[in-house]
């Protein structure tokens, strides 16, 4: 009956039993005779059948079977009771049943309806059950007793007790009276308590109105007699309390809910007649003691009910994850009661079953979310509530009253009295009140729990495989040795080609051809679906566990796990007679896993003893599963790609092929375009690999270029590595423009700018020093860096697409101008060009430079800048400046040098003005700037031109106040950090950070040259001032202006003829006499005003 009411089991029915039993149950305050039930539970319902003791033991006389059972029944029973139970006679019926003979003052004869009742053919259970074949298929059910025989089968509500009763009374009905019960009763005779009982419950059960009362004498109809159901409490010598019987339903099944706890285990209720105890014994526990725990007849049956019970909820877990908990429960508890040789289809289903229950590509916050925090226990009951101590009368497990083998898991009703009184029984027990789903506190432990349950499946799809010792199988406790090759033959590209060739050939017959099973397996076989299913869900469970390492970077032992999944893979492949599209898909994520491991190995080559200790690590569990998948396939197909390689070199190669391998495998099984995101991160990892190769390749060149001679010529080695980059490069941005990711494009492009500008320095370097020129090798492929840096602007379109790559494609570009001028300027090819192209090239490179140079834009690159702008402006303001020294031409043209000169020296001023880090290079351009009045001086005839020119010049000078300022505090910091000794190491290193590290020879150098260009300013001035004044005879201001100079001139020479300053004490007399010269100015001006 449960079996057809599969839906109904284990969440919304309380009690599953035959009418008849559930009347005896309800008739047990009213009656002597004695109740023998077993009771099971399966989830939150309670199974209740008749057990018919003095047949089981007829049956076990037979077999041996059940012996314990009978002594411990034997103890069980009064002494009394025995003597008149051996004395007595007993009738046979037609099953060969033994069935005791009723006692006269015990059993009434109201009891022989209920006989006439069950004469309509009671199923015998428990019968010795057998698994058929499928458990799909029940044709073999009624065979083995299972048959529900019951001629209605009605779910039936009593107050709130949900049940589902079987019941074979008959029900007859037409006209005015549509459903009627009908009773024979001798007229001689009145109806008691207990047969009103029994006819009010059968009505109730069937939810039929009227019961009619066929009174005979010797067999001879007297009359009829209509009775409404609800009337049959009221009869007379039959009056009983509905809400009595209500009472007794409710303390029964509180009390069964109490103590039968356990699913899987056999309880046993029972009364004795003429006793007003009910027991209820764990039979389950007490059946352990002995040798075969297998004897009960009713573990199987029990065993096959959890497992569809199970298979009947899995169908629905979508709907119902909160029954996930309960689930499993049932299926841990039917592995627990099969034997694993006898049933291993069920226990490899049952395994299966349990490892789909824990969602590995979920993140592990739905679970917590999803399930209560109730621990990883594989009971559903708690083992505090196991193990509970006596508590009081109601159903508690009582240790004092029973003989000392009867206090073994058992619960007492002490009198069946205390069954009327309203809520004497409370549930002290829910029926499920803690089946939760387990907690994995960590992928890794979701997945071990997986693979446990995988193995137990493969083990039992593997016991039930014949031909075992045909087999070449390894020993599961020997580790599999890993084979390491001479890398010269077997890795490189040559051979990865190759590899890769094979490999997809195979991909390609797994499409057409079948394969035969290693281990004899028959290809549609139970064996055969549930172990292609077994190794699947393996594969998925170490493709999880890979991706878990990978984000704990431990490498080693991610390729670890991609290397086991793989091996599953292809073990699957080798069963399988058709690949599916999700399989295939799988396999594009398990290669591109591997191609990250692969990259992440090569990147952190520095950890590559701790990544192949990682590797060399297996498990037991893992070795198991391996050895069920050798029994099947070699695993070698992807060997190609999960070795762990000591060179760099030959990791990116297996990466990038792993990558291609996937990208195959979405265009032949025609996948891209149902699953373009995947084709996208393929791509995507496709080009960035290549990159990486490429970048690997351009950096080994650049190695090859330092470490040889500087007077050597390119070598052909670097020619070669040119190429591979080169073609790398080439090959990511298809793959990057194929998916329309312009922003990855572009960052290839740049850096097949940078790898022009290697190639460059390359042929700058082969020339030499001696006689430099820029040559047309250089200019050619720094011509082509700029192509590529401009096809990376226009591969973005404006900054806003991606403002960092844009920042950084622009200031590549900038670089590449400044550079090509800064070496036309310092090495001018003035063997093939006239000076007056080459002026007009720098400057042209110059202001292209300074075109992408961003000064504006708030960033970390800001500062960098600003100092390229500076120096940009400061390079073409000497070119300009030198021009007009060396040059001689129209006098308009000088005109604009000497503006271009002006304005690039204000310009220059100003950029290094926002910088706080370049004291030096902005003195620099000050001193250039004197200069360039000194020489604008030397020309000028008129002595008001000579010493208006003299005076800007000044200025200039007084200007380097705040450079000589911060001169001045960067060299106090320093020599007050030398004097600290009390500080760390690490508050040194800070503290250095936190200060421009000057170099004090520079510094010196430009101090003297400043010195000497004051000193022959003032010395100028002071001439021009007093040549005047005799001529002409001088204002006040003048004469004032001219004594500050004097004395500005005496302290200068003072301090330069003291060698014994120091560096900063020659700073600080500067900026004094620079104080003193402002002071003067000032009031010149204010002259002039």
């Amino acid at each position: 009956m449960a079996y057809d009411f599969i839906d109904s089991i284990g969440n919304d029915v309380d009690v599953v039993s035959d009418s008849e039993n559930i009347k005896k149950l309800l008739k047990i305050p009213y009656s002597k005779s004695h109740v023998s039930m077993a009771v099971h539970r399966i989830g939150r319902t309670l199974l209740l059948d008749d057990l018919d003791i003095q047949e089981l033991f007829m049956r076990s006389s037979q077999t041996g079977d059940w012996t314990w059972l009978k002594e411990f029944y034997q103890r069980l029973i009064d002494q009394k009771w025995q003597r008149k139970k051996k004395s007595k006679e007993h009738c046979i019926n037609g099953d060969g049943a033994a069935q005791p003979v009723p006692n006269p003052e015990e059993q009434p004869e109201e009891e022989t309806a209920e006989d006439e009742a069950d004469d309509a053919g009671r199923v015998s259970w428990p019968a010795p059950f057998e698994m058929p074949s499928s458990l799909s298929e029940d044709a073999g059910a009624s065979d083995q007793g299972l048959k529900n025989d019951f001629v209605r089968n009605i779910l039936w509500t009593f107050e709130d007790i949900h049940m589902l009763v079987g019941s074979n009374m008959p029900i007859f009905g037409g006209g005015r009276y549509p459903a009627v019960s009908l009773r024979l009763r001798d007229n001689n005779k009145p109806i008691n308590v207990l047969t009103g009982i029994d006819y009010w419950l059968d009505n109730l059960i069937c939810n039929v109105p009227e019961l009619v009362m066929c009174f005979h004498v010797n067999g001879i109809v007297q009359k009829y007699e209509m009775i409404k159901t609800e009337d049959i409490p009221n009869l007379e010598n039959s009056n009983f309390s509905t809400k009595v019987i209500k009472d007794i339903a409710q303390n029964i099944l509180s009390f069964l809910k109490s103590n039968c706890t356990k699913e899987g285990h056999t309880y046993w209720l029972f009364k004795a007649s003429g006793s007003d105890i009910v027991k209820l014994y764990d039979l389950t526990t007490l059946c352990e003691e002995t040798e075969d725990k297998y004897q009960n007849p009713f573990t199987m049956p029990v065993a096959i009910l959890l497992y569809k019970v199970a298979c009947n909820m899995m169908l629905k877990k979508n709907q119902n994850r909160k029954h996930y908990g309960t689930i499993r429960t049932l299926l841990l508890n039917c592995v627990k009661l099969l034997d694993k040789g006898r049933h291993p289809q069920i226990i490899a289903s049952a395994n299966y079953m349990l490892s789909e229950l824990f969602q590995l590509d979920e993140p592990k916050k739905d679970e917590a979310g999803e399930f209560p925090l109730n621990g990883n226990s594989d009971e559903s009951y708690s083992e505090e509530e196991e193990e509970m101590p006596d508590s009081d009368e109601n159903g508690s497990y009582s240790t004092s009253s029973d003989p000392p083998d009867d206090n073994k898991a058992v619960a007492v009703i002490k009198s069946v009295g205390e069954l009327s009184v309203p809520e004497k029984y409370k549930s002290t027990h829910q029926i499920r009140p803690s089946c939760a789903f387990p907690v994995c506190h960590d992928t890794e432990e979701r997945c071990r729990l997986v693979l446990s349950y995988v193995l137990e499946g493969l083990k039992s799809v593997d016991s039930s495989i014949k031909k075992e010792s045909d087999l070449p199988a390894a020993d599961p406790s020997t580790p599999i040795p890993l084979k390491y090759e001479d890398e010269s033959t077997s890795v490189g590209p040559e051979c990865l080609e190759k590899q890769m060739a094979l490999f997809l050939d195979k991909m390609g017959l797994f499409r057409e051809v079948k394969r035969a099973s290693q281990s004899g397996m028959i290809p549609g076989s139970w064996q055969h679906k549930m172990k292609l299913q077994l190794i699947l869900k393996s594969s998925k469970a170490y493709c999880v566990l890979s991706d878990a390492a990978v984000s704990l970077q431990k490498y080693g032992r991610a390729l670890r796990y991609i290397k086991l999944a793989l091996q599953c893979h292809d073990t699957y492949c080798c069963l399988s007679t058709n690949l599916l599209s999700e399989v295939l898909l799988f396999l594009c994520q398990c290669l591109s896993l591997c191609g990250d491991i692969q990259l992440m190995l090569a990147q952190n080559a520095n950890n590559r003893v701790a990544y192949l200790e990682e590797y060399n690590y297996q498990t037991k569990e893992d070795q198991e599963i391996l050895h069920s998948l050798h029994r099947e396939s070699s695993c070698q197909v992807f060997s190609w790609a999960t070795d762990l390689s000591t060179d760099v070199e030959c990791q990116l190669s297996i990466s990038c092929k792993c990558y291609e391998a996937a990208n195959e495998i979405l265009l032949f099984s025609n996948l891209k375009q149902h699953n373009p995101e995947q084709y996208i991160q393929v791509m995507k990892r496709t080009g960035n690999v290549r990159n990486e190769i490429g970048v690997f390749y351009m950096n080994q060149a650049a190695a090859l270029q330092t470490e040889r001679v500087e007077s050597k010529t390119v070598s052909s080695a670097e020619q070669q590595l040119w190429k591979k980059s080169f073609s790398c490069f080439e090959k990511g941005i298809q793959n990057f423009e194929s998916i329309d990711d312009a922003t990855n494009a572009a960052l290839l492009l740049c850096n097949m700018g940078r790898l022009m500008r290697i190639c460059a320095h390359a042929h700058c370097a082969s020339g030499g020093d001696f006689k430099r020129e820029f040559s047309p090798e250089e200019a050619l492929y720094y011509n082509k860096a700029v192509d590529y840096y401009l096809k990376a602007l226009r591969s973005l379109g404006k900054r806003e697409v991606h403002s960092a790559v844009w920042d950084s494609v622009n200031w590549e570009l900038s670089t590449t101008y400044f550079t090509m001028a800064t070496l036309l300027q310092d090495y001018a090819p003035l063997s093939r060009k006239a000076q007056e192209q080459i002026e007009k090239e720098v400057r042209e490179s110059m202001m292209k430079s300074l075109k992408y140079c961003d000064v504006d834009t708030v960033s970390a690159r800001q500062p960098l800048c600003q100092y390229r702008a500076a120096t940009i402006h400061h390079r073409l303001a000497s070119m300009y400046h030198s021009c007009l020294r060396n040059q001689v031409g129209d006098e308009h043209q000088r005109k604009q040098h000497r503006l271009l000169v002006d304005l690039h020296y204000g310009k220059s001023v100003k950029f290094f003005q926002l910088l706080k880090d370049a004291p030096c290079e902005l003195l620099r351009v000050q001193l250039e700037r004197v200069a360039f009045a000194e020489f604008q001086m030397a020309s000028q005839n008129s002595s008001s031109g000579k010493l208006k020119t003299l005076h800007g010049a000044l200025d200039i000078m007084i200007q380097t106040h705040s450079v000589f300022h911060l001169m001045r505090k960067e060299l106090i910091g320093e020599c007050e950090q030398g004097l600290e000794d009390g500080k760390s190491n690490a508050e040194k290193v800070s503290t250095e950070n936190s200060f421009v590290s000057l170099n004090k020879e520079e510094v010196s150098k430009l101090l003297s040259i400043f010195e000497s260009r004051l000193s022959f300013l003032l010395l100028q001035s002071i001439k021009l001032l007093t040549s005047t004044k005799k001529k002409m005879g001088g204002n006040i201001e003048e004469e004032d202006v001219l004594k500050a100079n004097k004395y500005v001139y005496s302290l200068l020479l003072r301090s330069v003829a003291n060698k014994n300053l120091t560096l900063l004490e020659r700073i600080e007399v500067i900026l004094n006499l620079l104080e003193q010269l402002t002071q003067g100015s000032e009031g010149k001006n204010l002259g002039i005003q």
